[in-house]
């Protein structure tokens, strides 16, 4: 599909408006809305999120908002902002919130939309460091989405409670071993992996530890193999020391149904894997597709032919601290006209 298919809706020509939103071709348009907030020092989720939502909307029909941390002085976006998400009300109308932050410091105006929006039981999803979302202040209302949380029924805070883990540890060695999937024993069936090749869901990150069995409801898909190194044709790491980081393998991408009461539940898919460099293969971008179907109650309509093709450039930056583009706005984001 032509670029110029998708409508850009939102950035103003004196690129004032800090968000981007990505209407879909109207005789594609089902009428939902998609929200995803980028705001990670690491995995360049500024550059990866915007390049899914143009998928989702050309490919998909689905309206797709893209909040930033942003630099309030120079408009421009700013990941290490911890405290900034201009236009988080955005996600009060929103059908999925897609999640890829990581130690945000929200005030307690902009925790009251994420709040609303979870505990509503409407879907959710969480990419990579989204485990630990959130490092609010102790006096914030809303401490119990802290990934240090001990609230009871909120351990762990939104990443446990929620997506199913909080930050535990590096699994792979950070920065030299990196993730390649292998689809999850039982789940080759799932409608998420229609279409997907296991093996092409690769991130030069490592795999993320997490406690084993996964949570009560939480269904395994994909598990995560180490890589000797960051290549996605490497062999498997080797043991070190009697220890293989392949036995067992971490659950890498999974799915909870969670219980919200008066027979309600609520959709969510989390991917440990991320980094924008993930995006630029094929089964890590269908993958993360298909969960946007699944995860808004479209499952009958995933295709294991869906084009899941990048739209315009995606060269995205490696991953690392203090690594962003500086003095981007998110209309230089955009699709050209």
């Amino acid at each position: 599909m032509d670029i110029a298919a998708i409508v850009l809706a939102g950035i103003l020509a004196s690129d004032a408006q800090p968000w981007l939103t990505f209407e879909p071709p109207p005789a594609q348009d089902r009428g939902k809305h998609v929200v995803f907030i980028a705001g990670d020092e690491e995995y360049r989720s500024e550059e990866s999120l915007p390049q899914l939502a143009k998928i989702l909307a050309a490919r998909s029909g689905l309206r797709c908002t893209v909040l930033f941390a942003i630099d309030s002085a120079t408009r421009t976006i700013d990941p290490e902002r911890a405290d900034s998400v201009p236009g988080i009300e955005r996600i009060d109308d929103a059908d999925l919130l897609v999640l890829f932050v990581r130690f945000r410091n929200y005030p307690d105006a902009a925790m009251e939309h994420v709040a609303r929006y979870v505990e509503s039981g409407k879907p959710v999803i969480g990419l990579r460091t989204a485990t630990h979302a959130f490092q609010l202040d102790e006096a914030s209302r809303f401490a119990r989405y802290d990934w240090r949380s001990t609230v009871e029924g909120f351990e762990g805070g939104f990443g446990r409670a929620i997506l199913g883990e909080t930050w535990i540890a590096h699994h792979g060695e950070h920065g030299s071993q990196g993730t390649r999937g292998v689809v999850a024993p039982g789940a080759e069936a799932h409608a998420i992996l229609r279409g997907v090749d296991c093996a092409d869901v690769w991130d030069p990150a490592d795999v993320y530890a997490v406690r084993l069995p996964l949570v009560a409801d939480a269904t395994p898909l994909v598990l995560g193999e180490v890589l000797a190194t960051t290549a996605i044709d490497a062999e498997l790491a080797p043991a070190r020391d009697g220890v293989d980081a392949n036995e067992p393998r971490m659950p890498i991408a999974w799915v909870r149904e969670r219980a919200m009461g008066e027979g309600k539940t609520q959709r969510v898919f989390t991917a440990t894997f991320g980094s924008a460099q993930a995006f630029t293969r094929e089964g890590s971008r269908r993958l993360f597709v298909n969960a946007c179907d699944w995860a808004l109650g479209d499952e009958d309509s995933i295709r294991a032919e869906t084009d899941v093709a990048l739209v315009g450039t995606y060269e995205p930056s490696p991953f690392g601290f203090g690594g962003f583009q500086r003095g981007v706005k998110p209309a230089d984001l955009a699709p050209a006209d």
